[in-house]
């Protein structure tokens, strides 16, 4: 995998020379490009902001498209297509457990493209991430079923499965740092195009699917009718490299390798569990409830409902309003984190996760739509944007330039777990007893629980310079506090 990542990004790379100098330097046109001192910082022009900002929101837009079509399609779709020998109790935990195996690779992309983009940038691996997406999508959607080749079918799903969530884990920290290093002011609002990126992903998925659905009878698609959202990965793929190619490598990135000795340097891996082992465990800790709750609101509650005995459209349709709201949700939660501080809008959005939790099924069992609309727009679209929507500036400044991609990717995708495992527990809870709804509540209470903690310590730096090496979070909450106090 390492080499293949390599190769591949030296032949995408156009010039190295071009993107470690920047044509953000003014006055540079033609010519020799002189060597920039550590410290002289190319300023990005707004349309090379623009452009990275555009870029990380269509990426990150196309990979969930394709992520987290998988996790409707698993929900509604391929207990039927891929485990139909299966009871359906069984066929749904199988099915949701092809889900998970996407979630535990995501750590692996992190490691394999972090390495890779704190080495040799940011740009080229957004390259091959988008490409192997694409790739594994619509193979996905051309996948024979267990009824033509038999077993060979879930596991060709769980290969394919895999490499999505290695894409998808190196994705994220680069488009993030795209936004994040491009941007010299409201750096939350500008990185968290990345996140909103997430549900609408979501919205275009289940739109796509929607309309698939209802041009196509019940057999027609479960015949054929699911595989046409995968299969159209491929015009997303064109689409989002001919935006992404248009933008330059980050400023920051260009002033450090312009800066660095290569003579001792250590592989970034190593320097984040050296360096900040604590910002790395924190990282974790922070995003863990967000990624229960994302979840549980966009995988096991559409299930659950379907099997209450809501409409298949009418689960969509709730989906697809709360993905949207939430899109606009984030942007406007990190846009305020940018004036009050990170750390009090994640704190906000974790406590009010946690008592939505409780609620959240006796809507669903109630059998009114409206209070089915209600809970997962109130879910996903107030309480989850608050907790996610600043992780993606908050994570950027957690770690230095040389280990950024690597340390942020790695707590980002470490913490994703969670919502890998998540679905598949809260299943055979469920499936286990009557009763099982109130103990999928308190786990998800309890994950936003963790969540708060890890703020708690986690030092407050909405104000910090992407540029310096940031401090280890101080564990004294008091210290963190009078840092904050200061720096306002």
């Amino acid at each position: 995998m390492l080499t293949f990542v390599g190769n591949v990004a030296q032949a995408t790379a156009t010039s190295a020379v071009t993107e470690q100098t920047g044509h953000a330097m003014s006055g540079t046109t033609s010519g020799h490009t002189p060597a920039r001192r550590p410290g002289d910082r190319p300023r990005p022009s707004p349309v090379q902001l623009r452009r990275a900002v555009l870029s990380s929101y269509l990426g990150s837009v196309i990979e969930y498209y394709d992520f987290l079509l998988y996790a409707t399609a698993s929900a509604l779709v391929f207990n039927k297509v891929f485990f139909s020998s299966l009871d359906p109790l069984a066929g749904t935990v199988a099915s949701l457990g092809t889900f998970t195996t996407g979630y535990l690779a995501r750590p692996l992309g992190g490691i394999v493209f972090g390495h890779f983009g704190d080495r040799l940038g940011r740009k080229r691996m957004l390259v091959v991430t988008m490409v192997l997406m694409g790739v594994a999508s619509t193979l996905i959607g051309l996948l024979p079923t267990y009824d033509h080749i038999g077993v060979w079918a879930p596991i060709l799903l769980v290969l394919l499965r895999v490499l999505q969530g290695v894409a998808v884990g190196g994705e994220w920290g680069g488009a993030v740092l795209m936004s994040a290093e491009h941007a010299t002011s409201r750096r939350g609002l500008w990185a968290s195009f990345t996140n909103a990126g997430a549900p609408s992903g979501m919205v275009v998925s289940t739109l796509v699917l929607t309309l698939s659905a209802s041009v196509t009878t019940e057999d027609q698609f479960l015949s054929w009718g699911w595989r046409v959202p995968f299969l159209l990965s491929v015009l997303l793929l064109a689409l989002g490299l001919f935006v992404r190619l248009k933008v330059e490598e980050t400023p920051v990135f260009a002033e450090a390798e312009a800066g660095k000795s290569r003579a001792a340097e250590a592989p970034p891996l190593l320097e984040v569990l050296r360096r900040h082992p604590r910002n790395l465990l924190l990282a974790v800790g922070v995003g863990f409830g967000a990624f229960v709750a994302q979840a549980t609101l966009t995988t096991f509650l559409i299930s659950y409902a379907v099997d209450a005995g809501f409409p298949r459209q009418t689960v969509l349709n709730a989906l697809t309003l709360s993905s949207a709201l939430g899109a606009v949700a984030i942007v406007g939660y990190s846009a305020l984190s940018d004036r009050i501080g990170r750390r009090p809008v994640v704190l906000a959005g974790a406590v009010g996760m946690a008592v939505v939790a409780f609620p959240l099924f006796p809507m669903v069992d109630s059998g009114s739509a409206v209070l089915l609309t209600l809970a997962v727009v109130l879910g996903q679209a107030v309480m989850h944007p608050a907790m996610f929507g600043p992780l993606a500036a908050l994570y950027s400044e957690m770690f230095g330039t040389r280990t950024r991609y690597t340390g942020a990717s790695l707590g980002y995708q470490i913490s994703a777990t969670g919502a890998g495992f998540a679905p598949v527990l809260f299943a055979s809870m469920t499936g286990a007893s009557a009763g099982g709804t109130l103990g999928v509540s308190v786990l998800i209470a309890l994950s936003c629980v963790v969540t708060v903690l890890c703020v708690l310590v986690t030092k407050e730096s909405h104000r910090a310079d992407l540029a310096e090496e940031p401090e280890e979070s101080t564990a004294a909450l008091g210290r963190s506090t009078a840092a904050e106090g200061a720096a306002g």
